[in-house]
């Protein structure tokens, strides 16, 4: 297992969920239950870690194995993502980043194409975005993935800026996440 996070990050995202919806606080596991592993966010700055794990999490709960909640049904699981994604792209819109939130909402959509099209790619894809966030150079690794199934570039462009340690221990546990 990774290591552990920081609490308080992850202790956020519950507690907004909580405060926002009964739905989301009935759907938060119990608080020892909970697995703070950072995944995606140890490869941004600080000041998106927040951000970038709220939409992960969001991920998760469409896609894997989330962290901090347990929605009981489909319906309540599609509505908690999406939530999920929105309060991420708010939180990082208070950083003024505007770039960082057009690079996250197109990770969002690739991913969502990737998996409706049972494709690979969404690890790499998240890896780069949260190396390179709102550095507006991701455009060409995106279509090559979107266009032609190819996430060479995405990998590439992840590896070189947060090194391949970094990258293979994130899409670790990235991949124990989402099977």
């Amino acid at each position: 297992m990774a290591p552990l996070g920081d609490p308080a990050l992850f202790a956020v995202i519950a507690d907004e969920a909580a405060a926002e919806s009964h739905l989301w606080r009935d759907s938060l596991v119990p608080t020892r239950e909970r697995e703070p592993v950072p995944v995606f966010s140890t490869l941004c700055e600080s000041g998106h870690a927040l951000g970038v794990e709220t939409i992960y999490e969001g991920y998760l709960v469409h896609y894997g194995r989330p962290r901090l909640f347990a929605p009981p049904d489909g319906d309540a699981a599609l509505l908690l993502g999406d939530y999920l994604y929105a309060h991420g792209l708010v939180r990082i819109a208070q950083t003024g980043d505007v770039d960082a939130v057009g690079d996250l909402a197109e990770l969002i959509s690739l991913c969502a194409q990737a998996r409706a099209e049972e494709r690979d790619g969404d690890g790499v894809a998240w890896a780069a975005t949260a190396a390179l966030l709102g550095e507006r150079i991701l455009d060409g690794p995106r279509a090559a993935l979107r266009d032609r199934a190819d996430a060479g570039p995405l990998e590439r462009a992840a590896r070189e800026r947060a090194g391949d340690a970094a990258v293979d221990g994130a899409l670790a546990v990235h991949a124990d996440r989402v099977g």
